[in-house]
């Protein structure tokens, strides 16, 4: 009879309770019971096959079984909940005896240290930032910088090419022209970024750092890129560093030089560092070319300019005594973490 099976149905409900220590499994429980398909559901739904006038006495002993059946699932609820927050609580106990754990700092990249320090000595002469775009045209990477088809300047640097017009630049001086296209003199701007070439050694790699200058204005001289490398050399180098200019060629700047530095690690002597020669070589400069003033549409007779390039790796290995360059792209963290800002 229904009794009976009422009684059965709270046998089974304390058997299958008994040691339960999830909220996950009892809630997993009570819809066994109380789902649409479970069985104190079901109870409620033959009440449709009960005789009329049992149904209020029938009804009456499954809404017990049903009261009876909640609380027990709820009491047990709680009893869970605290189990579960006191395993929790000794999963989380911090000894506070303990010592605490040392947080590493972190380190600015040498290459991020040099041009932060680049860019801040030449702000303080008075240079904006112009970045340009790091996939080039051919005009821009070589013709506009008076290096036509079939110069022979092009064969010094292998470019990699993406069609026949467009390549990843090999220097920033592809800035300059876009930069005296659009800008009227007076012009003063540095402009740092990545370039592309097909070398790779010790001391070169297919990516890497360079740094533009580019000066442009009235009565402009060859004395005023050595006196501003003469202050940059002092701030990057040290104090009792002087420059020299020797002769060299670029087809963008006429006359064009290769710019040393007195050894900042022997004073000039002759050591390791310099090869004996108390000199090392860091950029090359030069005065821009007629030609190049003349095709961004500016007059070479009544302005003149200068530009200078140097590879941002080059400098930080010469200032942090980096004696290969691949260290440099390693990303290895006991060589990175050495460098501070």
């Amino acid at each position: 009879m229904i009794e009976e099976k009422i009684e059965e149905l709270k046998r089974k409900i304390d058997d299958m309770t008994r040691g339960i220590k999830s909220s996950k499994s009892l809630a997993e429980l009570k819809m066994a019971f109380f789902g649409k398909q479970g069985e104190i559901s079901e109870l409620m739904k033959g009440m449709r096959d009960v005789p009329k006038e049992k149904r209020p006495e029938v009804g009456k002993i499954i809404n017990a079984l049903r009261d009876w059946a909640n609380e027990r699932f709820d009491t047990l609820a709680e009893t869970v909940k605290k189990i579960e927050l006191e395993e929790l609580y000794k999963a989380q106990k911090i000894d506070v005896t303990l010592p605490g754990r040392r947080r590493e700092k972190g380190a600015f990249h040498p290459n991020t240290l040099v041009i932060r320090e680049l860019v801040d000595i030449f702000s303080g002469m008075g240079f904006e930032v112009y970045e340009g775009p790091e996939i080039e045209n051919d005009y821009y990477n070589f013709t506009a910088l008076n290096t036509p088809k079939d110069h022979p300047a092009r064969d010094m640097q292998d470019t990699f090419y993406i069609t026949d017009d467009l390549l990843l630049r090999t220097q920033t001086s592809a800035g300059q022209i876009r930069v005296m296209e659009n800008k009227k003199p007076p012009i003063k701007i540095l402009s740092p970024g990545k370039v592309y070439r097909s070398d790779d050694d010790a001391t070169h790699s297919p990516m890497f750092g360079q740094m533009e200058g580019l000066v442009v204005d009235k009565g402009i001289t060859l004395c005023d890129l050595k006196g501003m490398l003469d202050e940059f050399a002092r701030k990057i180098f040290g104090s009792s560093v002087k420059t020299r200019l020797r002769p060299s060629y670029f087809p963008f700047t006429e006359p064009s030089v290769e710019v040393d530095v007195s050894c900042f690690e022997c004073g000039g002597k002759g050591c390791r560092l310099c090869k004996g020669t108390g000199w090392i070589e860091v950029l090359g400069a030069g005065m821009v070319n007629r030609r190049v003033l003349e095709g961004c549409g500016i007059d070479p007779d009544e302005y003149t300019g200068f530009a200078f390039g140097m590879g941002i790796e080059r400098i930080a290995m010469l200032k942090y005594g980096i004696n290969n360059m691949k260290l440099l792209f390693e990303g290895d963290v006991r060589f990175l973490k050495q460098f501070k800002d």
